[in-house]
């Protein structure tokens, strides 16, 4: 293999999402050179998250990507927000994570519940997704007393690299104990969960260059520049936003996957949490991030298992058939946080299409809803941008612009989160890429 000198240096940037794994790489000219992806791996059995393969898995990904041609002079990891391990002294996973969708979570809140101290600070409607009921579950696993900290996976690999523990503020506050205006931890609900204090690592703002890049495996593959550095990234849906922000301060990111995210990086420092969104520190800023989540995918598919309905949703989206008048009713209630089941109201229609126009015109609606909150808190006139697989049907965003009274931008390039977080590899080196290069790639390589 070719040595380090003949390569061309590229920022990486890593996605760890629930389902899988994404790695893009940035060239100086904002360029996506290369990809990579795998299924994140999980415990067939009961869907958890083994850290060090995720590891692993990654720098396979980053050896793929880099080939023959490149060479790696900064990384950013972004991923899923709550989940982690407790770890030894020498960074080794003492279990697997426990999975944010866990149904065992929600029995776990339900006990914890209850208890809880009051909230002060926090970004979060505490829910049974969040960091801190995952600390609950790792503290009664047997092994739980030889751990000398605990690791948020997105956060694990970069820990690794840089010998370093840390977790990324936008991370930190996903956890439900973080109060963001002091920047410190809730000791109450710590010791409730986790056990001690002590087992949490440094809280780093996203962004931040936190040590060089050490791993055997990379160096060993000639993919690391001799002055790798490793960058904290963090919660994935704040660092896509933060990306699209680049491209147009004042932004609104509408992403649209197994959920529809709704977010945005405010200039106002601190804000509350408000309605139904929640609140995340500024990336690079001393404002806010604005979050509001609502649910997709799963009433598509719960409307879905009418085979009628389902074909028809299909048209719909695609474009090839325009909605009904029940586009506009209230005959779909979608279902909600917490494992709220979908219905039709008692007097819903019977006609596939007419009850496909319902779901559609309900869900967008509701996103059309989560758009507005956090609109509320920007600048007037803030564009929207939307990105995701829905992004790319036609039918879906001209119901959505219809539904929210303006137009919307689709953003082409299909991974926004990774180059999200590659851009935050770039700024923390002093590379000065454009952001609308960077996002605009529809597919494969620039």
């Amino acid at each position: 293999m070719g040595g380090t000198s003949e390569r061309t240096e590229v920022v990486c940037g890593i996605d760890i999402g629930s389902t899988n794994l994404k790695v893009v790489a940035l060239d100086r000219n904002g360029r996506v050179v290369a990809r990579a992806r795998q299924t994140t791996p999980r415990d067939p059995s009961d869907l958890s998250i083994d850290a060090q393969g995720i590891l692993d898995a990654i720098e396979d990904m980053i050896i793929e990507a880099c080939g023959t041609e490149y060479i790696v002079a900064a990384v950013a990891s972004a991923g899923v927000g709550e989940d982690g391990v407790l770890v030894d002294k020498n960074r080794r996973p003492l279990g697997r994570a426990l999975a944010w969708f866990d149904p065992r979570r929600t029995r776990l809140f339900e006990e914890l519940e209850p208890r809880l101290p009051s909230p002060e600070g926090i970004g979060v409607n505490t829910n049974p997704s969040h960091t801190l009921i995952g600390w609950l579950w790792s503290s009664r696993q047997d092994n739980s007393g030889s751990a000398a900290s605990w690791a948020a996976v997105t956060d694990f690999a970069s820990c690794c690299w840089s010998r370093r523990s840390f977790i990324s503020d936008t991370l930190a506050a996903r956890t439900a104990a973080w109060d963001m205006r002091t920047r410190t931890w809730l000791t109450d609900r710590v010791e409730m969960t986790l056990g001690s204090s002590d087992l949490l690592p440094e809280v780093v703002r996203t962004g931040e260059r936190v040590g060089s890049l050490r791993s055997a495996r990379l160096s060993g593959a000639g993919v690391l520049a001799p002055l790798a550095t490793v960058v904290a990234g963090g919660h994935d849906h704040p660092i896509g936003g933060w990306g699209v922000d680049q491209l147009q301060p004042g932004a609104i990111l509408d992403s649209m996957g197994t959920a529809e995210v709704v977010v945005a990086q405010s200039p106002t420092a601190k804000v509350p949490r408000f309605g139904s969104c929640d609140v995340a520190p500024g990336i690079l800023s001393q404002g806010s991030t604005l979050l509001n989540v609502t649910e997709l995918a799963r009433n598509v598919h719960w409307a879905s298992q009418d085979p009628a309905v389902a074909a028809a949703l299909q048209a719909i989206f695609d474009g090839s058939q325009e909605p009904d008048e029940y586009v506009h009713s209230e005959s779909f209630i979608p279902g909600g946080p917490g494992g709220v089941r979908p219905r039709y109201a008692h007097d819903a229609p019977a006609a596939p299409g007419s009850r496909a126009s319902a779901v559609a015109g309900a869900l967008a609606r509701s996103g059309g809803a989560a758009i507005q909150s956090v609109a509320s808190r920007m600048p007037h006139g803030a564009p929207v941008y939307v990105a995701g697989g829905w992004a790319r049907s036609r039918g879906w965003i001209e119901i959505k612009k219809a539904v929210i009274g303006t137009d919307v931008h689709i953003i082409p390039e299909p991974e926004v989160t990774a180059v999200g977080a590659a851009l935050l590899a770039a700024h923390a080196i002093n590379w000065d890429i454009p952001a609308g290069m960077a996002l605009s790639s529809p597919a494969g390589i620039a």
